[in-house]
Order: C-alpha cells, then structure tokens, then sequence
C-alpha cells in the first residue's frame, strides 16, 4: 500500500530540524510521501519542507481547522493509508510509524490505528501523568463489543499519531469540518457505529507532551465541553466523559501518595477543580457571550468561524 504522512505546520522549523527530518530514514516505508500543510509560517518551515521534497500545501491561517484541513490534505495524498501527525512529537524509533500502521494491513475490519505517546523526557509530574493515564502499556481492538465496557475511552484516540485507511475514513465523511477539537475521536465514533474497528497499537511510540498550567488547563477542558455539546451523539452512544475524569483524579493521587509526592496533592486539586470547571462551562456556552467565550477557550480561532 502506498502511505502518505501528513502534517499540519505553523512556524515548525526548529520541529522539522530536530524531529521530523528522520521520516527520510524510513526505508521500510518504500511507496511513501509527507504533505505538510502550512498556515502561514513565518519561520523556514516552507523552504525546509520543500527542501525535503515534501508535498506543500500553504494555507491562510485563519482558514485553519482541526477537520477540515486535515480533509484538504487528504485530497492531495496518493496514499491508502493516511498517517497524521503533529508537528511537536518526537519519533521514538525508526519502526514507529511501520508499527503503527502493520494493524491496519493485518486487518481489513480496523479503520484507525493510533499509537502511544510517551512524555517528553524533561515532561513535568502532570504532563507525564496525563500520558500515562490516556496511553497504556498494552495494546487493544475497540468496537461494539466493548463499547460499554470501556465508554467513552471507546472513542479516545489522538491524531498527534495516527493513521486512517482512507477509504473507511472517506465512508464515514471525512473529518468534520468545524469542530472546535475532538476531529480525531469524532471519526473514530463514527468508524465503531458503522462496525469498523479502532486500534491502540501500544508497541508503536513517539514522545508528545504538554506541561499545561491551570490557565491552559481550564481552557483545553472548556473547549471539550464545547466539543461534546455540540456533538452530543458521542456521549448518547458512547455514555459520559465525567466518570472517565473521575478514575483520573483517584489515579492521580494514588500516583502521588505511591512515589511521595504528597506536597503536590493541593497542586493537583486545584488543577483537577479547574479542568472540572472550564468542562462544565463548556458544556453551557450556549449561555455565553462570543467574545467571552473566545477569551476562555484554547482554540479561540473556533469563534471566528461559528
């Protein structure tokens, strides 16, 4: 199969130089091409990625969107198979993206395969704890049979690494295209209720974390409310988020007690209250005035398009 890795850049020079650049030593990728698609840098990122003879694609920044330009780069790929990624990872090993995708050429019935994210080496104790949380050591098939089980972990995936048969991706529409986050999980729940599989491939790696402060924290959680209003068949079909933040914050601490680290307890409460927060505000926005809501949310360039 032919594979193309996509990849959504602005100002991703010093990304492109230090990371990014080892695609070229895939040799087991023989039929393989990148397509970045640019907003607007102002850095090197175009001339490097050029350079590489990668696929350009240069957008205006303000047209970009989480589902829709990952559906304008899709377009352009010659692949069967669509690798995204995020311009911030970091490859873990020359056979990551071979492992990630060997699910997806074993088995017809899986529609998206994503991978685990290790934190960053110098990752603080709540960027790490995050990766550790969301992404196990042990890898596993997600479909309706154990939708219930495991709820709306069901639909949790990341396109910072991951890859999509284009075709299942195609027959579900592509990627919404104005979401204010959640591209990723919204075509995984769409793939599982039409019978396709979605597959946690735990053996393929990169590094990808986020030390967020309790700003950022509050705002991230803000826009999932957001998300999973205005798509609220992902929660109908696939029971609430809340219970799912609930097992994090006892892991958490747990996590804390275990390794003696019982002075950042008030840290992580005041951190877990404001995720808590910026979700339930979320999920009321429709009370809110538009400028507000562009100051509380991450992704403020959302409510210029809604």
């Amino acid at each position: 199969m032919n594979i193309s890795i996509i990849i959504p850049t602005l100002n991703a020079e010093k990304d492109l130089k230090n990371n990014l650049l080892t695609l070229n030593k895939y040799n087991q990728l023989t039929n393989y091409e990148v397509i970045v698609v640019d907003s607007q840098s102002t850095d090197n990122t175009v001339k490097i990625a050029k350079e590489q003879n990668y696929k350009v694609i240069e957008i205006n920044r303000k047209d970009f969107n989480h589902g829709g330009t990952r559906n304008l780069a899709a377009t352009y790929a010659n692949g069967d198979i669509l690798v995204y990624l995020t311009q911030d990872i970091i490859i873990y090993e020359d056979q990551s993206i071979h492992k990630l995708i060997q699910p997806l050429l074993e088995n017809e019935n899986i529609g998206l395969s994503y991978g685990r994210q290790l934190p960053h080496e110098n990752a603080g104790f709540f960027g790490s704890m995050a990766r550790l949380f969301n992404y196990g050591e042990n890898s596993l098939i997600k479909n309706q049979s154990n939708s219930k089980e495991l709820g709306i972990k069901t639909v949790f995936c990341s396109n910072s690494f991951a890859a999509y048969r284009k075709s299942t991706l195609e027959q579900v529409g592509g990627f919404p295209k104005n979401v204010i986050l959640g591209e990723d999980s919204y075509v995984a729940g769409k793939m599982i209720l039409k019978g396709s599989a979605i597959y946690y491939c735990a053996e393929a790696k990169v590094r990808h974390s986020h030390d967020y402060n309790l700003i950022s924290e509050f705002k991230r959680n803000f826009d999932i409310g957001v998300f999973h209003t205005h798509e609220k068949w992902i929660l109908e079909s696939f029971n609430g988020a809340e219970g799912e933040g609930v097992k994090f914050v006892i892991k958490e601490m747990n996590y804390l007690i275990k390794n003696k680290k019982i002075h950042l307890i008030p840290i992580s409460f005041l951190r877990n209250t404001s995720k808590y927060l910026g979700y339930k505000l979320g999920r009321n926005e429709k009370y809110l005035n538009g400028s507000f809501k562009k100051k509380i949310s991450m992704y403020n360039g959302y409510w210029q398009e809604s």
